[in-house]
């Protein structure tokens, strides 16, 4: 344990606390302005989808005019989108519904949707992921006018099995923060509250995800980036098993440190866990054996493990996790329990380095360009980081002060000791072996994905510590959910990450789906104004 990183994190902890508290009893909530859902399809899951495109009870025109509708509908209020392509989207789709119109016979579209799976469907994609012609600034200034030379390797696989993408969403610059802001198109507002952000990276995708702009979303996370956004936003996120996924395509990416392949996963954001499985054997491509989906598992046949936070001194530099989502872990255990399934209260001992270890895992990423520079192989000078650190915070920089701190903890080795820094990888290792042998094949584990709800714009860094529930599962290679479980009392989402052992992310997306079944995911932030016909 370092001391002087435990002193200067329980100080910026009781500072995050006091500050959150502070704009929780404060600052009121401002409702979107937006209307609720009134065409029905939007309420529809990809599976329900797929099953009436099909049938040729629906068409792809159909669909992907009712998003790009709604979309226009909620993006003023919440700046979600970088860059569209509604016109080519409408034209994949036209092609889509004659493709399936060719298909005479039910044998016929059974071996069509066979071959593509999800034909006819729109989604939305993350800048960050790569759409060939879009944009690809990933929020720097710097990069302002770059277009995605090619499909990010997920991307294409969605686009192979029949998905269409509609528009690259917001991301922070660089992906470096958890909240979605950057210097060229600013904030990515939360869906149930306009003064609060939908988190980052993937804000964007959390976003219109949770306004019921999108079907799905392609999503990257290397420390939460897809289990915070959609949990400020009220949606399903999914962080697959490390190295599952290509990241190929993806920016900032690394080209010479293999570990970075194996700590960013790009997985899916959606609204209904019941997409998830479809999704996520799509977007595994030539990996999709691995996940292992077709062999069937019962409740009864599971355990689950669970926690409300990290206990002894390790609590002390950690934000206390809210009643409220300790509420939803206990519900969540007790609804299991009644399917059959045995739990058990896990003390988080071996986690006492969390911090360290969290730090270690970014610090130890090479090869990743300098915001400063726009190069990996060219580090700024301290002096210059610090100016531009500086510049940042008081708003006289083309960077955001978010990426300018992660940049400049990175050089400081994250106020480490180095020689300490060997400890913390062979801890790593240690506690991967003992979560995979304690999970084993039909063990889960439920702990907080986040101590609070959506956050107030501009609170992220003094929130920073709060991190590490979920960078931990990306540093260990292990699968990771984000499941809802309502509202709290503030009219915000909350919920739970579910943690499984490598290579059983199905054990995720079952508890997932059971917990939807019962506890209805999902909540829209404005009340659906359905079409009655």
């Amino acid at each position: 344990m370092e001391v002087f990183l435990r002193l200067m994190a329980f100080i910026l902890n009781a500072f995050g606390i006091l500050v959150t508290k502070i704009l929780d009893l404060t600052m009121g909530p401002r409702k979107p302005k937006y209307p609720g859902i009134r065409n029905p399809l939007l309420n529809k899951s990809v599976v329900e989808l797929v099953t009436q495109l099909r049938r040729n009870e629906i068409t792809s025109v159909e669909l992907v005019s009712a998003y790009i509708e709604r979309i226009r509908e909620v993006n003023p209020s919440l700046n979600a989108v970088v860059e569209d392509r509604y016109e080519a989207a409408l034209q994949d789709a036209k092609l889509a519904d004659e493709l399936i119109a060719k298909a005479k016979s039910d044998f016929d579209r059974v071996a069509l949707y066979t071959k593509y799976p999800i034909l006819g469907v729109p989604f939305t994609a993350k800048e960050s992921c790569g759409v060939k012609g879009m944009s690809y600034a990933v929020g720097s200034l710097a990069r302002k006018t770059m277009k995605s030379p090619k499909d990010g390797d997920v991307v294409e696989l969605v686009r192979a099995a029949g998905g269409i993408p509609l528009l690259v969403s917001a991301n922070p610059e660089f992906c470096m923060s958890f909240e979605t802001s950057n210097n060229i198109y600013g904030r990515t507002l939360n869906p149930y509250d306009l003064r609060r952000t939908s988190a980052g990276s993937s804000g964007g995708e959390g976003s219109l995800n949770g306004a019921g702009a999108s079907t799905f979303g392609v999503c990257s996370d290397i420390s939460g980036s897809i289990r915070l956004p959609a949990m400020f936003c009220g949606v399903f996120g999914h962080k697959p098993t490390g190295g599952l996924t290509s990241v190929k395509g993806h920016f900032p990416y690394s080209l010479t440190d293999p570990k970075f392949a194996k700590m960013l996963q790009v997985g899916p954001i959606t609204r209904f866990a019941r997409d998830l499985p479809l999704l996520l054997e799509i977007m595994a491509g030539d990996n999709k054996h691995k996940l292992n989906m077709t062999e069937p598992v019962t409740l009864k046949e599971m355990k689950v493990y669970y926690a409300y936070g990290y206990s002894g001194f390790n609590c002390l530099t950690h934000p206390v996790v809210d009643s409220e989502i300790q509420w939803a872990i206990t519900r969540a255990v007790q609804c299991l329990e009644k399917g059959g399934v045995q739990s058990k209260k896990l003390d988080l001992k071996f986690f006492s380095n969390s911090l360290e270890i969290g730090l270690v895992g970014l610090v130890d990423l090479k090869g990743l360009p300098s915001i400063v520079t726009q190069r990996a192989d060219r580090d700024p000078s301290m002096r210059l980081l610090l100016i531009e650190l500086f510049n940042s915070i008081i708003g006289h920089s083309i960077f955001t002060k978010e990426a300018m701190f992660l940049e400049v903890m990175k050089r400081f080795n994250g106020l480490m000791a180095s020689g300490n820094m060997g400890q913390y990888r062979e801890e790593v290792q240690k506690i991967k072996t003992h979560l995979n042998q304690l999970l084993g094949n039909r063990g889960v584990l439920i702990v907080p994905t986040f101590h609070t709800s959506a956050l107030c714009f501009h609170t992220s860094l003094v929130n920073v510590t709060g991190i590490d529930h979920m960078l931990l599962f990306n540093i260990l290679g292990l699968p990771a959910t984000h499941v809802p479980m309502g509202l709290n009392q503030r009219g915000l989402p909350i919920g739970l990450q579910v943690v499984a052992g490598q290579y059983q992310d199905k054990l995720c997306l079952k508890v997932a789906a059971e917990l939807e079944a019962v506890f209805h995911g999902w909540v829209p932030p404005v009340p659906h104004e359905v079409k009655t016909k």
